[in-house]
């Protein structure tokens, strides 16, 4: 592990697109969903549109300033409007049964053996843009590994890349900033930790480049799955 990272006491997660594999299992049921309503749209391509569009609504859900959603709010948002985009007009019914496929997300497959090796060095929080009620229930039916704590953008009020949220985190665990790693393999979440004074470990699944920020913005470590990120920090 690199000299200047000794002093990090806890490893902050994020769940979404880092521990579990929103692509992978909900790619299926955006295909079931197109066909039930005719639709002959390739279902990769429209979950890469939704994907995109709902950082939009979070983004937007942070900035108009009207008081915080939540992340499934936005999810359903964006469904609709990436339907509406498709031209599919479903029934409001038909996008509520389609956003029950959520509660079926799977961890990619090496998370969890990861998760426990890491465990020997640091405590483990995910620290996640999800419902307090929404990551309950994947914590516990989904991931099925016990975090040392579980904390929700809720807690602050914005959805992540907010600063507030990283000094939030570092505030209900009692530590400095500088003494947690975001570990995330979504870029701007890295980003906006490292602003923050967090350090950053860049989990890069999708072969995506890091965001044109300032040097001392980076990630720490940049990996493309958890084993390496457990090799790099455990060994």
């Amino acid at each position: 592990m690199k000299s200047d990272l000794e002093n990090t006491k806890a490893l902050t997660f994020d769940l979404f697109g880092t521990v579990l594999d929103l692509g992978g299992s909900l790619t299926l049921y955006i295909a079931e969903f197109l066909k039930e309503h005719g639709s002959e749209k390739d279902a990769a391509e429209f979950w890469q549109q939704l994907r995109y569009r709902q950082r939009i609504e979070q983004y937007q859900d942070s900035l108009v300033d009207l008081g915080h959603s939540g992340y499934l709010e936005t999810v359903e948002k964006a469904f609709s409007y990436v339907c509406r985009l498709n031209g599919l007009d479903p029934e409001r019914a038909a996008i509520k049964k389609w956003m029950e496929s959520w509660k079926m997300l799977s961890p990619f497959p090496e998370c969890v053996e990861a998760l426990k090796r890491l465990s020997t060095r640091f405590k483990l929080v995910a620290l996640s843009n999800g419902n307090p009620w929404f990551l309950d229930h994947l914590v516990k039916n989904r991931i099925k590994y016990d975090f040392d704590a579980v904390l929700s953008v809720e807690l602050a009020g914005a959805f992540k890349p907010h600063p507030g949220v990283y000094r939030r985190a570092a505030r209900e665990l009692d530590m400095e900033v500088g003494e947690l790693i975001m570990v995330s393999a979504n870029s701007f979440d890295v980003m906006g930790a490292r602003t923050c004074g967090l350090r950053g470990a860049y989990v890069n699944r999708y072969s995506l480049p890091f965001e044109d920020t300032h040097e001392r913005y980076l990630p720490d470590v940049t990996v493309t799955n958890f084993t390496e990120l457990a090799d790099e920090l455990v060994g």
